[in-house]
């Protein structure tokens, strides 16, 4: 029998991401540093936010979150997860899915408004 945490009310379950001690910058941060918001992915949501469709979180989101109102849970000696209330939830990462269209150039537009000045013909 395996056992699993499940959130009750207008909470949801996360898995917090990997603490980062280097900025992209290289600056190395000191570990008493107190970051306000973390991100984590979504574990597990309540039947209540599930139900709800004023919420769009998903199991597996990648989430931002406040941790100030998160309750730690120590299920998984390797993991850090927290129940946190929805409300605390301040953004979902989304990935756009659709591609960039790149302007069409027909017969009809003018080559004039593309010319930079640089010559491309080969007589020499």
């Amino acid at each position: 029998m395996s056992e699993f945490v499940e959130p009750l009310g207008m909470r949801i379950l996360i898995r917090k991401d990997e603490s980062r001690h280097q900025t992209k910058g290289g600056i190395v941060l000191p570990d008493a540093a107190e970051i306000p918001n973390i991100t984590g992915r979504v574990v597990e949501i309540s039947v209540q936010i599930d139900r709800d469709e004023d919420f769009p979180i998903n199991k597996y989101d990648k989430v931002l979150f406040n941790p100030h109102n998160a309750i730690p849970v120590d299920f998984e000696s390797d993991n850090l997860l927290y129940v946190v209330p929805v409300e605390d939830v301040v953004a979902v990462f989304r990935r756009d899915t659709t591609i960039p269209r790149m302007v069409d150039i027909d017969e009809s537009t003018e080559l004039d408004e593309f010319d930079d000045g640089y010559d491309f013909s080969d007589d020499d």
